[in-house]
């Protein structure tokens, strides 16, 4: 199976449980106004390769991944891809390598759901606390990630749910409290991760001559107290 990969990070901490393989796609349906690769956008990008010499690189891997660590698929959009990235999860799977999913669950198909059949961990985006920003920011509706989430809990699957949180936007203490309480009710969710929102990706709009959305709002000091 042949899939476009934006770019490959050999050792990441921040992409799910322990020393992570991180692949990121290319090809991504949304605009989101704080997003920090915005060359990932196009799913004609990238360079094209197949799940075998994926795989080939993270068994070179293995050995640092440890008890808890193993692959991240995340994008642009992964699910754009859908049955490469269950492939690949399948492959990983046989050769007792634990999976993560990083998605905004925008997508919804049957096809972009059997991806589920080898992931064991999903990294889910709530980027917006309202369908209003939803629509505004990202550009889909909420109800496509919420239902993603209601199939997570219906397969059992570990779920991070995860916010970027925007001064001004998305930092109201109690909107992060609503995702607490989200988490707290929704049985496959087994963290809430809230990550500061940084300006690091200014200069790859520049480079691409468009405007960062966002790009007027201060960077994030520190996470709210809630």
């Amino acid at each position: 199976m042949r899939g476009r990969i934006h770019s490959i990070q050999s050792f990441s901490t921040l992409d799910g449980p322990g020393i992570r393989f991180v692949i990121f796609l290319q090809g991504c349906p949304l605009r989101c106004a704080c997003c920090h690769n915005p060359d990932t956008w196009d799913p004609a990008g990238g360079t094209e390769t197949d799940d075998g010499a994926l795989l080939e690189r993270v068994l070179r891997c293995r050995d640092y991944f440890g008890a808890e660590g193993g692959l991240t698929v995340s994008g642009g959009e992964p699910l754009l891809q859908s049955a490469f990235v269950r492939a690949l999860f399948q492959r990983c799977r046989a050769e007792g390598i634990h999976t993560a999913l990083d998605t905004s669950g925008c997508i919804v198909t049957d096809e972009a759901l059997s991806v589920l059949d080898a992931t064991d961990l999903c990294l889910l985006d709530h980027k917006m606390p309202t369908d209003a920003l939803y629509r505004r920011h990202v550009g889909c509706p909420i109800a496509g990630p919420e239902r993603f989430l209601r199939e997570l809990d219906a397969r059992g699957i570990d779920t991070w749910l995860r916010r970027v949180v925007i001064p001004t936007v998305t930092d109201d203490p109690d909107d992060l409290r609503a995702l607490y309480a989200l988490g707290e009710r929704t049985r496959c969710v087994r963290k809430v991760e809230l990550l500061p929102f940084r300006k690091l990706c200014q200069a790859k709009y520049d480079a691409m001559g468009i405007p960062f959305p966002f790009g007027h709002l201060p960077e994030c000091q520190a996470l709210p107290k809630l």
